[in-house]
């Protein structure tokens, strides 16, 4: 019973429903790794035969299949399990939109968010990339870990925007070539080029040729927030850069990329943009906060700052769309006149 005049006591909900809720994300990691979906692509099976399948014991991988069922990855009846159409889709190795294979990526991005506090305290990234600080053969394979995240964007990328109305095409910060490369299979009289530091754009042309792209991707060492890459180009793509550039160097890489574009050429800027309200989407929130643990100054960047930059620089037909990606990032879209 309350105590007159006195307001009810609340309870911890929202702060209990972040303490639980991380474990399924931790849960989907772990199903990820073990590559649990894989062999469900046929249709239920029992913990047992999940396990026998997985080479694991079967009392320590039920707890496991429980906990993604709650995460809504799988589905149970009578004591067996099955893939959701979801992790049918995305979860089972081989298909073509996979993305079990990320789960590395996943645990180092939260590992170094828990570094929030500690950054901010500070003023320092406490799990600093300094990717260009490898030497030559580690920075390959630095490189190495992001070419599927990249091939398959660019992939995406084919399906979302109609490249068939250009013949030259500008990967800028383009790394691996991965997006370039994604972009080439599908439009088969595009030719490419990718833009990268010096550093970079010894290593860019090897992941190129093992694509068997490098009759049509060539590869051009510049330093994009300092000039603009040499040639003319139809459409230009900026995947993951601005967000891992300084306020004053971000609006210099768009300016150079003008600099480059034909009359009526197209940029497409791919990445985390926050709304102006700064309260979303999601994956631009979570990256806010990775940034601050990675990089000295890179950050997810509003809606309008992105306006401002494309608008100084020249172009116009500027839009923006949230959630373009299947992994929520944004498009934003400008024409040169």
């Amino acid at each position: 019973m309350s105590t007159p005049g006195r307001s009810q006591e609340i309870s911890p909900t929202v702060i209990m429903r972040n303490v639980y809720g991380v474990y399924q994300s931790l849960a989907m990691v772990a199903g990820m790794e073990l590559d649990v979906f894989t062999p469900l692509k046929d249709g239920p099976l029992d913990a047992a035969a999940l396990a026998q399948t997985l080479g694991v014991q079967t009392a320590k991988l039920t707890p496991l299949l429980y906990a993604l069922v709650t995460a809504g990855l799988l589905t149970v009846e009578n004591g067996t399990f099955a893939n959701t159409a979801e992790s049918q889709a995305f979860l089972v190795r081989g298909r073509p939109q996979y993305l079990g294979g990320l789960h590395g990526f996943y645990k180092k991005l939260w590992q170094a968010t828990f570094q929030t506090a500690a950054s901010i305290r500070t003023g320092q990234p406490q799990a600093k990339l300094d990717w260009l600080a490898l030497p030559g053969e580690q920075l390959a394979n630095y490189f190495q870990g992001q070419y599927p995240s990249s091939l398959r964007a660019g992939r995406e990328l084919a399906g979302i925007i109609d490249f068939s109305r250009f013949q030259s095409l500008l990967d800028a910060g383009g790394g691996t070539g991965g997006v370039c490369t994604g972009i080439c299979e599908a439009y088969p009289e595009l030719r490419g080029t990718v833009a990268d530091l010096p550093e970079v754009a010894t290593i860019s042309p090897r992941f190129i040729a093992e694509a068997k792209m490098a009759e049509r991707i060539g590869v051009a060492a510049v330093d994009l927030t300092a000039q603009p890459p040499a040639g003319r180009y139809d459409a230009a793509v900026v995947r993951a850069l601005l967000q891992v550039l300084p306020a004053v160097q971000a609006p210099k890489v768009i300016q150079n990329i003008y600099q480059a574009l034909e009359s009526g050429g197209e940029i497409y800027i791919i990445g985390s943009i926050l709304e102006d309200n700064c309260l979303g989407p999601p994956a631009s929130i979570g990256f806010s906060l990775v940034f601050l643990n990675l990089y000295d100054d890179g950050q997810s960047y509003t809606e309008q700052e992105h306006r401002q930059w494309l608008a100084a620089a020249g172009f116009k037909d500027i839009s923006i769309q949230h959630n373009a990606t299947i992994d929520g990032l944004g498009l934003v879209r400008g024409r040169k006149p």
